[in-house]
């Protein structure tokens, strides 16, 4: 399967499979064998590399209302499987940022099989590249980090906040209150989905 499968094609695909087999097929079809180790360029604070589970991955993306129009950008990306899977699924523009050189060049490898023009792995540090970021309209997160990273990161999508309404998704991560955010969803379990509101209050 590459990226000119249909998002229908792949969803009907996807969902065919039962649940619990989900995540093992999804790796078939990507090619994922096995992960890269982590490397010495993980930040103390970061967690290391593990990959979301597929069906946390569908409920965010039924609860953001992701589309084809949205650009999707995953921070703490690895070798780029959610960026994968919610292009495949929903044809959306998806970045992937990620600060392990050997995570990122397996990411770059993924997305030359799946000949997936639409999805860009970037190397770097999340806390300084989410600020560039600015045509991000969804932003994800499965428990990359905490504390002052975390604050930074989300100091940064505020000001993208300021020129465009956004979407931060949740998995396994609380996110310490911010008034610029509120629930695009009631939380499902390990799963928060909020939305920015700057604009609506004309800021």
């Amino acid at each position: 399967m590459n990226a000119q499968a249909t998002p229908a094609v792949f969803r009907t695909a996807l969902t065919s499979v039962p649940p619990a087999e989900r995540d093992a097929w999804f790796d078939r079809v990507l090619g994922l064998d096995s992960s890269p180790d982590d490397g010495p360029e993980l930040p103390r604070g970061c967690v290391p590399y593990l990959p979301c589970p597929v069906d946390a991955l569908l409920r965010m993306v039924e609860c953001a209302g992701v589309q084809a129009s949205d650009v999707f950008v995953d921070v703490g990306s690895g070798v780029g499987r959610t960026a994968a899977l919610v292009h495949l699924l929903t044809g959306a523009a998806a970045i992937g940022i990620e600060i392990q050189p050997a995570l990122v060049r397996a990411a770059r490898a993924l997305t030359t099989r799946l000949n997936a023009l639409r999805f860009s792995p970037v190397q770097g540090d999340a806390a300084v590249l989410t600020s560039y970021i600015t045509i991000g309209s969804i932003f994800f997160l499965y428990c990359p980090f905490s504390g002052e990273r975390l604050e930074k990161v989300l100091d940064n999508l505020e000001s993208i906040a300021r020129t465009r309404p956004i979407r931060v998704c949740c998995v396994d991560l609380p996110l310490p209150p911010r008034p610029w955010l509120t629930f695009a969803a009631p939380p499902s379990g390990d799963l928060t989905v909020y939305r920015s509101t700057l604009l609506d209050k004309g800021f």
